[in-house]
């Protein structure tokens, strides 16, 4: 947790708040990746990619 804060913290000091949607996206990509991984749907989703 204290990733996150320090993250927000970094975005709010710097005044970089247009990374905060690409790391949502990033992060949801790999959260996608991750959990479709040893199902049978993942050959459709990495062809998307």
């Amino acid at each position: 947790m204290s990733f996150v804060k320090d993250l927000w913290g970094f975005l709010r000091t710097r005044k970089k708040y247009w990374l905060l949607p690409l790391i949502i996206v990033l992060l949801l990509l790999g959260i996608l990746i991750v959990l479709t991984s040893g199902s049978a749907i993942a050959p459709f989703i990495y062809t998307l990619f």
